[in-house]
């Protein structure tokens, strides 16, 4: 797992600098809640998980709830306090790990108790990530029943060996069932891809997007695969029993998709992102690429306050330990400069379909901007009317062009 940013020590009462209450009132809040659980730990994956052998009393599924109540408690003290309380929550976000680990009453109940604390607006957005072996129709349909709107389904791949490489242990037979049960139970189905996993061929990479459109999916999150250090695979990596993902062929691979998608009638508004109306698009994630306020809850979780960003203690019994005495679970905090909120805003917008408006960049970025049309980065006809908005080529180089605009940052 990466190590933890460094920052100010926070208050053990959690409390925020008088800055992070200005125009609170008018700003809505998404919640995130980590769940740490996995039942094995992939050999990509770099996120804070642990599997039941990793934990203890006080820190494992059964102590998971009230631990988080105690959390929600304390967030909802401190936003009263920066003139918060009656804001609307419009997005709640359950991921890991694998929230679908915990028993559906369980979620169900968390989301009891974030209603006790919070106003949710009529129409918000409730998530939860899910491995296809963890789902059947009753399950569901408990969420659906609590409130949950959608569910985002880790199926990665269609490709047995493909799943084999990634440690991943669902049958991928399996989806166009658990698919329908989503659908059925009237809630909105995202599907999560990756390519470029060694060994994955094109032909392997278009039967997945063949068997993932297939299925009446609203919503997919295709992601190049990153080959993290720390992790079991960055290991074989490093010895030699695996290659490492080719740049080349992870391009190709992302303009199979994006035609693919389009196609079937999925449209991009994020690089990575492509849905089936704006309607369908992932509010919560929008909310992150738009640096809104966000309260994130669990082990390891990270939020962002009216510009103040803190940390949790990663460890679940660090996390719980914390909480089981009376204090804030968060280990780190960074009140941002202007100037780095505004290359964020940057680096967020520009990878998001015509939310970066060109006037508000720095004096001096419309020779870039020229310079990004000229090499086919930009359509030109949305520049000309205030737009950025990458071409097909832009979004491959994307960050590319976010580091010259951010150069204009005073």
């Amino acid at each position: 797992m990466p190590a933890q940013p460094t920052g100010e020590t926070p208050p053990r009462d959690g409390s925020l600098p008088a800055s992070a209450g200005i125009g609170a009132a008018a700003r809505g809040l998404s919640l995130y809640v980590h769940v740490p659980y996995c039942r094995v730990r992939c050999g990509y994956c770099d996120f804070n998980t642990y599997t039941a052998e990793d934990l203890g009393p006080g820190a494992s599924r059964d102590d998971y709830r009230s631990n988080l109540a105690r959390e929600l408690d304390l967030s909802a003290r401190v936003l009263a306090s920066t003139g918060g309380a009656d804001r609307r929550v419009t997005t709640v976000f359950f991921g890991g790990g694998t929230p679908t680990m915990l028993a559906a009453e369980v979620l169900a109940g968390v989301m009891d108790d974030i209603r006790a604390r919070f106003r949710l607006a009529p129409d918000v957005e409730v998530t939860t990530e899910a491995n296809p072996d963890t789902l059947d129709p009753t399950y569901i349909a408990t969420l659906a029943g609590a409130g949950f709107t959608r569910i985002s389904l880790g199926m990665q791949s269609a490709v047995p060996h493909v799943l084999a490489t990634l440690d991943r242990t669902h049958d991928p037979e399996k989806i166009p069932d658990v698919a329908k049960w989503i659908k059925e139970a009237g809630l909105e189905l995202s599907l999560d891809l990756i390519y470029g996993t060694p060994g994955e061929t094109i032909d392997d990479w278009r039967r997945s997007l063949d068997v993932a459109l297939s299925n009446d999916v609203d919503h997919i999150s295709a992601y190049s695969l990153i080959v993290e250090p720390g992790t079991k695979m960055g290991a074989m990596v490093r010895r030699g029993e695996l290659p490492m993902p080719d740049e080349d062929d992870l391009a190709d691979k992302y303009e199979i998709a994006d035609a693919a998608m389009e196609a079937a009638g999925l449209h991009w508004y994020e690089v990575s992102n492509w849905s089936t109306s704006a309607a369908t698009r992932c509010d919560h994630n929008m909310a992150y690429w738009r640096n809104a306020d966000w309260w994130g809850f669990g082990p390891g979780a990270h939020s962002h306050i009216g510009g103040v960003r803190f940390w949790n203690a990663k460890h679940p019994r660090a996390w719980s330990d914390r909480l089981s005495a009376g204090e804030s679970p968060a280990i780190g905090r960074e009140v941002l400069e202007e100037s780095t909120q505004e290359i964020e805003r940057i680096m967020l917008a520009a990878r998001i379909d015509s939310e970066l408006p060109l006037d508000s960049l720095g004096p001096g970025s419309d020779t870039a901007i020229e310079g990004f049309v000229k090499q086919g980065l930009l359509d030109g006809d949305a520049v000309d009317e205030g737009r950025f908005e990458p071409t097909l080529q832009g979004r491959l180089m994307a960050d590319y062009m976010v580091r010259i605009l951010t150069d204009y940052v005073d």
